[in-house]
């Protein structure tokens, strides 16, 4: 059976519907195709920028690796020249040993002994090594390091009495604490 078209008006009417409704789609569809093209083109400007991020980060750590290892190379080398600087300096008192060892007559020795110790002296000048004055001084721990305490009134409050070993500094920085007998 066929049904009747009661009012014809309303087929035309829903068509023109049917037709708005496919024109909103194909424009929603539009819209849409227009909004994935804008968000790929985002995306890959993202990507983009993470790649060239990633390659600055790359050639910051090869800078930093590189930087590390230069580093590392100069210290040793700076150790190095500290190193053979010092023996540089001992040289000098070891062939005054050898020299001195080659003679018998005490008084001879006596000399040799004399001038190894005015070539560690001289060494020590050069290498910017003093000795820590203490005999006479008031106790400074800061350069001193006191082994013995005794009572005494011929000397004065913490008065340095004794030195038992010598201190060194080489600059400001102490070397050895000088080993002392403090009074009172």
């Amino acid at each position: 059976m066929q049904e009747e078209i009661k009012n014809p008006e309303t087929v035309e009417e829903t068509a023109e519907k049917a037709e708005d409704g496919i024109k909103k789609e194909k424009k929603k569809a539009k819209k849409s195709d227009a909004e994935i093209a804008e968000l790929m083109e985002a995306v890959l400007a993202k990507e983009k920028e993470i790649a060239e991020l990633n390659d600055k980060y790359l050639r910051l750590y090869a800078e930093y690796d590189n930087f590390r290892r230069r580093s590392a190379k100069e210290r040793e080398g700076i150790y190095f020249d500290a190193k053979s600087d010092t023996v540089k300096n001992i040289l000098p008192i070891l062939d005054n040993m050898e020299r001195a060892t080659a003679f018998t007559e005490a008084d001879k020795v006596l000399e040799g002994m004399n001038l190894i110790l005015k070539s560690f002296n001289e060494s020590f000048a050069k290498m910017d090594v003093k000795e820590i004055e203490a005999l006479g001084k008031t106790f400074d721990p800061n350069v001193h390091y006191a082994v013995m305490h005794i009572e005494d009134e011929a000397y004065g409050e913490n008065e340095v009495v004794e030195v038992l070993q010598k201190g060194y500094t080489c600059g400001d920085k102490v070397i050895r604490y000088a080993m002392v007998k403090v009074a009172n």
